[in-house]
């Protein structure tokens, strides 16, 4: 048997990985052979950057499981690779402490006014302006899985109010600042009552353009939105015609529909927007939580126990049951 690795492991994380399967082959195959040896695995572990032969995977026939090193699974849930036996497994939930602080930087950022300042001292200039505030915000988060639902944990101090909406809006315990959890048909109400719009939401078909112009036009004048879901889950011209005319007060993106962001979109020249390089859930510790979620699905795996994070492959995310398999 045959596990394939493909993300930025260093030796000690490769070692941890080889002790826990003990006589089974380790081959970390990096971004380089990731194409040739995803062909001869059981078992890949990853996110390739590189474009996989995903059709060539599924008639050979070997590949039995897929572990996302991504919370993300657009990488891999090619039509073939739904229609197929394999499983796979998501990173849902295991960057949510980082996601979540990023969305508080990106939301503080832009409701205290920093574009405008932080421009200002590039020219050395003393200016002031006018800033809004976070406390007693009403606050809508679409998507409330792991990392939505660490985001109301996050913002509870400020005494917001939040309004969520999920797929699966489970009857389970949820934060004390959540006032409802709506199922996702009932986004565009939601988007009219909230002050801030904050996406989670995986990208599926269902989800790709999803903030459309209607919705746009749906959401308060001098609203904000955040995405650190993914950048097609928002129609980028229409975000960009909502910021130019004043209907939005700004935007914290994350992602961007294009990726790298182009040098000529006009969002790099917004003064409403601020922009980082997906780099949401990133940490100096990423890799080895990636690492230990794997090596624990791995002894589940051969020891018959059910895995976390398990994914419908035709929905495009991990289905939470509120059983301690999906923490």
């Amino acid at each position: 048997m045959q596990i394939v690795l493909c993300y930025e492991t260093a030796q000690c994380h490769v070692d941890q990985i080889v002790t826990t399967v003990g006589d089974k082959t380790v081959i970390d195959a990096g971004q380089e052979r990731i194409d040739r040896e995803i062909l001869n695995a059981d078992i890949f572990c990853g996110h390739a950057k590189v474009p996989l032969p995903w059709e060539e995977v599924v008639r050979r026939g070997r590949l039995r499981w897929i572990q996302s090193s991504a919370a993300g699974l657009d990488h891999c849930l090619v039509p073939a690779v739904a229609d197929s036996d394999i499983l796979v497994t998501g990173a849902s939930g295991l960057f949510a402490d980082q996601v979540a602080e990023h969305t508080l930087a990106l939301l503080t950022g832009l409701l205290r006014n920093l574009p405008t300042f932080f421009r200002a001292a590039q020219r050395h200039e003393f200016i002031r302006r006018p800033t809004l505030d976070l406390h007693g915000r009403t606050i809508g988060i679409i998507g409330f899985g792991g990392n939505g639902r660490r985001i109301a944990e996050i913002l509870a101090p400020f005494r917001v109010r939040v309004l969520a909406t999920d797929l699966y809006p489970l009857e389970i315990p949820k934060p004390s600042n959540v006032e409802a959890i709506w199922h996702a048909d009932r986004l565009k109400e939601v988007l009219a009552q909230v002050d801030v719009v904050i996406l989670c939401v995986p990208l599926t078909e269902k989800t790709r353009g999803m903030i459309d112009r209607r919705m746009l036009e749906n959401m308060k004048p001098g609203s904000i939105l955040v995405n650190v879901a993914r950048g097609p889950v928002i129609v980028e011209r229409h975000l960009v015609r909502a910021l130019e005319s004043g209907h939005l007060a700004g935007a914290g993106l994350d992602v961007t529909e294009i990726e790298p962001l182009p040098g000529d979109s006009p969002l790099w020249d917004l003064p409403n927007v601020i922009i980082t390089p997906h780099v949401g859930a990133q940490s100096v510790k990423r890799v080895d939580d990636m690492t230990g979620l794997f090596c624990d699905n791995l002894q589940r795996y051969f020891s018959g126990r059910p895995l976390r994070n398990v994914v419908d492959k035709h929905l495009g995310f991990s289905v939470p049951t509120g059983s301690p398999e999906d923490d």
